[in-house]
């Protein structure tokens, strides 16, 4: 598999929700019940925190 160009990373930053630490990142997983299924990374497109499957 070809490594994402980086306006490929940037289109996929763009479409997920940003936030501005880890801590808020698990916090709205929590509320939504999915925080099994879900893990927060720092971007570094964009410095912000998103969600991601918690297997990737």
């Amino acid at each position: 598999m070809k490594k994402p160009t980086r306006e490929e990373q940037r289109h996929r930053c763009t479409r997920k929700r940003r936030y501005r630490t880890q801590g808020d990142a698990l916090a709205a997983a929590m509320l939504a019940g999915v925080e099994r299924q879900r893990s927060a990374y720092l971007c570094p497109i964009c410095s912000n925190w998103h969600l991601s499957s918690a297997g990737n």
